[in-house]
C-alpha cells in the first residue's frame, strides 16, 4: 500500500475526529455556562418576585399591615 494513499485516506478522518472532540468540548462548556446562567437568572426573578410580594402584602391598606401596626400599638401600650 502506498503511503500518499493512507496520508490521504487516514488524514480526514483524524481531522475528523479532532474537529468533532474540540466541537463537543466547546458545546458542553457553553451548555454548562447557560444552564448555570438559566439557574442564576431563575433564582434572582424568583427572589424579586417573592420580595415583590411580600412587599404587597404588608402595604398600607392591607389587613396584614392593620394586624401589624395593632399589635405593636397594644405592645407599645403594655410596656409603659
Amino acid at each position: 500500500m502506498n503511503a500518499k494513499l493512507l496520508m490521504w485516506l487516514l488524514l480526514p478522518v483524524a481531522g475528523l475526529v479532532v474537529a468533532g472532540m474540540l466541537a463537543f468540548w466547546v458545546l458542553s462548556h457553553l451548555l454548562g455556562f447557560l444552564a448555570y446562567v438559566l439557574v442564576g437568572a431563575v433564582v434572582v426573578g424568583g427572589g424579586v418576585y417573592l420580595y415583590g410580594k411580600a412587599r404587597r402584602a404588608l402595604a398600607p391598606g392591607t389587613r396584614a399591615r392593620a394586624r401589624i401596626d395593632a399589635a405593636r400599638e397594644t405592645y407599645e401600650l403594655r410596656d409603659r
